[in-house]
């Protein structure tokens, strides 16, 4: 399905048909195409790249498709990764967290830091984190083909 490049959002590179390999949503998912291109918040003199994902209804372009900055994108994506090793190490210690020290990481980034924590205000977070844990490992074949994808692109690019 082509994205529409009348709206706000301005796409300079796209993947059209993204339904057809959105994970488990393969060829049922309303997310039709992911876009980089030109903020739909650029204001006079500043230019910002974002990512989108472009969902349809089946009638119209949802209000559910959202455009991330770049950053963000890839800091969902350090996200993922780490969360996955935590799981693979929980899982070898057979003990998925510490609730007097839910800390799993901290990651410098631009002078600070990202705090990967499990959430421990959770009252379910004994039993959802299990389920999270199934439902990662389900996904092993999915995300690991991902990760590779990205590590070949990350080492290419000289990473």
């Amino acid at each position: 399905m082509k994205i529409p490049t009348t709206l706000k959002h301005k796409p300079v590179i796209v993947v059209e048909n993204y339904d057809r390999i959105d994970g488990h949503n393969a060829f049922e998912s309303e997310a039709k195409g992911l876009s980089l291109g030109l903020a739909q918040w650029n204001d006079r003199g500043k230019v910002d790249i974002s990512g989108k994902v472009w969902r349809y209804t089946g009638e119209k372009w949802s209000r559910q498709s959202e455009e991330m900055p770049l950053t963000r994108i890839l800091d969902m994506a350090i996200l993922v990764a780490r969360t996955n090793l935590y799981f693979q190490e929980a899982y070898r210690y057979e003990k998925f967290y510490d609730p007097e020290n839910p800390v799993i990481d901290i990651l410098g980034l631009q002078g600070n830091r990202m705090t990967v924590e499990v959430d421990t205000d959770n009252p379910k977070i004994d039993e959802d984190i299990l389920m999270f844990h199934d439902a990662l490992q389900k996904d092993g074949e999915l995300l690991g083909e991902r990760f590779r994808t990205l590590k070949r692109l990350l080492e290419e690019a000289g990473y």
